[in-house]
């Protein structure tokens, strides 16, 4: 094969053309700035995860979110916002992440601790290995948009905007996925069939089954 006609390196996921100081890479340096700010608008004291927090229980500062529940009451929380600052949430996307990275040589898992500690270890992990990490990892991608979309869903909690309206769309092979009407798109998990923004649009709505 011609070397002219070899494919042009592509950052994986803007996609821009890999200039020649970014050889070997899977992301851009600007891509990789991003992810960087995405990750530090996370952690520490002012961070979204601790202002999240106290939309549970004001006054606990960043400890991680406190519920408690008496026969009877509703549970004092906003579920979405447990949701995200629970184990099992913000800080365990960010755990899953660390420990993938360490199978590469990106760092060590954390030692546990309390959510807050948590989540600033996995931010301040995966910062410091992100440069490393652009070359090594191939799967950046997924990485930044979790990230993104985790940063997006707590800066709208925080400042009251309104989440936009989900619905249930169903591919050509059954399966049944949820979109927004923003949304960018998705892959398929049952057919691992890929859709931009308007094919994921003109999907037909899911039947809502019977209870």
């Amino acid at each position: 094969m011609n070397l002219d006609d070899a494919p042009v390196p592509r950052c994986i996921i803007c996609p821009r053309q890999l200039l020649d100081h970014e050889t070997g890479r899977f992301i851009c340096t600007p891509c990789e700035q991003r992810i960087d700010q995405d990750l530090r608008k996370l952690a520490g004291p002012a961070g979204l995860y601790a202002r999240l927090c106290l939309r549970i229980q004001p006054g606990r500062g960043g400890d991680g979110p406190v519920v408690t529940r008496s026969a009877g009451h509703p549970m004092p929380c906003n579920e979405s916002v447990l949701s995200l600052t629970a184990d099992g949430g913000i800080v365990s996307t960010l755990e899953t992440w660390v420990e993938d990275w360490s199978t590469y040589g990106l760092g060590v898992h954390g030692s546990g601790g309390r959510l807050q500690h948590r989540v600033d270890q996995a931010v301040d992990t995966l910062r410091r290995n992100l440069t490393r990490a652009a070359s090594r990892h191939p799967a950046l991608d997924e990485l930044a948009k979790e990230i993104f979309q985790i940063r997006r869903q707590a800066e709208a909690i925080i400042s009251g905007e309104r989440q936009p309206r989900r619905v249930a769309v169903q591919c050509t092979c059954g399966t049944v996925s949820t979109v927004t009407l923003d949304t960018d798109g998705f892959e398929c998990r049952g057919c691992e069939v890929e859709y931009g923004h308007s094919e994921a649009l003109r999907l037909p709505l899911a039947e809502r089954r019977a209870a």
